[in-house]
């Protein structure tokens, strides 16, 4: 499986979205608005774009109360574990909210998602809404099975600028200066950085960029294509390495194997000065801004890219992360639920109120010509600083727990979490994935 890349070219607008958090269970549905039992379903993340969808599904079955959809939302450990197992039952909800890649691929191979080729085909101003490099990763085999569903989401370093001043600290531009601030903050009592490990797929952003900056995007495009031996490459080995020497140094809070993401717990130990920074998500921000909105405002919040590694060979500005979440449409709904199901991606997404609310929440929706609105945005400077990173960036990378098969990807999780827990080496976490290719 080749990863696609982002050209800056091809790439006309980027931002930050989906914060993920843990909440109750919803279903929509607007006063006096029925929903059927034939409705279409639609199974969404708790979060930061939580409200801008049940707004937009609310919307929608207000005006249109005969293709109604019935929304739920799930925590995103929760909906990883859910979704996979009902949608390999042929149990799945009409719209499978997904991230491209391996899982993609693993749904169209076993049948369960439409093509939605000749839908594409029919309505070209759906095609011409999307940035195109964003819908090509939609695609498998050179046919469409899934559309973007809101906005690009790179992994950025946040910091808290006031604990950086009180320790007279700049953020880090190396990973030398990243290993430098690591005593500097722990004198002061303050954890260097913060780490939702409970989650593991947190953990997995410091392997992606480690492994990007030292080696480049090629080590991973290896991996993924399921070249034999691939997780060998020194690079592999190396930001590994480096990961255990960051754990040994006290580089992560104390006792964050058993912090959840979902809970945005691991953001909130940034913000309330527990702790000096995290790799986390462009869609964290809008989670922030919710949460901590007076430390955003404030002009507390600071923002960087990843680290350069003194001798890697990677362009220090590419970047990992989620191209877009998608919609795929399932292949076991009834004719009028799949009905149902593309007549709101027609002309219920993206929307000018749908629009305006992503923006409105701190993201840019993966959509052409909102350059103005953004400008006007007053989260104007974070929104350009991702659109910056995404614009400039030769290579974009998918989280590899979604570029991989479910298999591989779970396998990769698993083991990373037990390198961060210093409970197996490096060489043993490369044996134990090199097994994993081809399956």
């Amino acid at each position: 499986m080749k990863i696609r890349k982002l050209r800056s070219a091809l790439l006309a607008v980027s931002a930050a979205g989906m914060a993920i958090s843990l909440a109750a269970c919803g279903s929509a549905g607007p006063a006096g608005t029925n929903v059927s039992s034939d409705s279409a379903t639609m199974w969404g993340l708790t979060g930061g774009n939580q409200p801008v969808l049940q707004k937009s599904v609310d919307e929608w079955n207000k005006a249109n109360p005969e293709k109604s959809i019935k929304l739920d939302f799930f925590a995103n450990d929760a909906y990883k574990t859910k979704v996979r197992t009902a949608v390999g039952a042929g149990e799945g909800p009409t719209f499978i909210y997904g991230w491209g890649g391996g899982v993609l691929k693993s749904y169209v191979d076993a049948g369960q998602v439409a093509d939605l080729s000749g839908f594409i085909k029919e309505n070209p101003d759906i095609k011409d809404r999307y940035l195109p490099s964003v819908l090509k990763n939609g695609e498998v085999d050179g046919k469409t099975y899934a559309l973007p569903n809101n906005n690009v989401q790179p992994v950025v370093l946040y910091y808290n600028k006031e604990v950086f001043e009180k320790v007279g600290a700049k953020p880090p531009k190396t990973w030398d200066e990243l290993m430098a601030l690591v005593p500097k903050f722990k004198d002061a009592g303050i954890a260097p950085f913060s780490l939702g490990g409970q989650s593991k797929w947190p953990d997995l952003m410091w392997l992606e960029y480690l492994v990007e900056r030292i080696g480049g995007p090629e080590v991973f495009e290896n991996i993924a294509a399921n070249k034999p031996g691939a997780w060998s490459d020194p690079a592999v080995v190396e930001s590994l390495t480096k990961i255990q020497e960051l754990v040994d140094a006290g580089g992560f809070i104390n006792g964050f194997s058993s912090i959840a993401a979902d809970s945005n717990a691991d953001q909130a130990l940034m913000y309330t000065g527990k702790a000096a920074m995290i790799l986390q998500g462009g869609w964290i921000y809008q989670g922030m801004k919710k949460d901590a909105a007076d430390f955003v405002k404030s002009g507390k919040l600071g923002y960087t890219t990843f680290p350069t590694v003194s001798g890697g060979k990677g362009d220090p500005a590419n970047v990992v992360g989620n191209p877009s979440n998608f919609w795929s449409i399932s292949s076991k709904a009834t004719d009028a639920q799949k009905q149902a199901a593309l007549d709101y991606v027609k002309d219920g997404m993206f929307t000018g109120s749908n629009t305006d609310a992503l923006i409105s929440s701190g993201a840019v929706p993966v959509v052409q010509g909102l350059e103005d609105k953004l400008a006007a945005s007053p989260d104007k400077d974070f929104l350009t600083f991702v659109y910056g990173m995404a614009k400039n960036a030769p290579s974009f990378t998918l989280s590899w727990d979604q570029a991989l098969s479910p298999a591989q990807g779970d396998a990769m999780l698993s083991n990373l979490d037990q390198v961060f827990l210093k409970k197996i080496s490096p060489e043993q976490f490369v044996t134990t994935m090199n097994a994993t290719i081809g399956k």
